[in-house]
């Protein structure tokens, strides 16, 4: 079964991220509320309650092995050749 929100994903992994997120969905939930629709307000509060305890206080990273991270090329400190210089493969006239 697919889940609504893959807390593995690493879009997750910040705090602030997953903190504006259920932010969010409480905040909408207060103006649904506000606005005296208690059916969309009783719905984002159910969402709410969802986003907090999956990315709030069920959230465990995934720790990232070194071998998965790929290793950063070296930069390349040559400058680039010039465009206008014949190449080594024409014929000189």
């Amino acid at each position: 079964m697919q889940k609504f929100i893959d807390p593995d994903h690493p879009f997750y992994r910040p705090l602030w991220r997953r903190l504006l997120i259920v932010g969010s969905c409480a905040l909408w939930t207060a103006v649904e509320f506000w606005n005296g629709a208690s059916t969309w307000g009783m719905i984002f509060l159910a969402v709410t309650a969802y986003t907090s305890a999956t990315l709030i206080v069920f959230f465990k990273p995934t720790t990232i092995s070194t071998e998965a991270v790929p290793q950063e090329r070296a930069v390349d400190t040559q400058p680039l050749a010039d465009p206008d210089a014949p190449s080594k493969d024409e014929p000189k006239v």
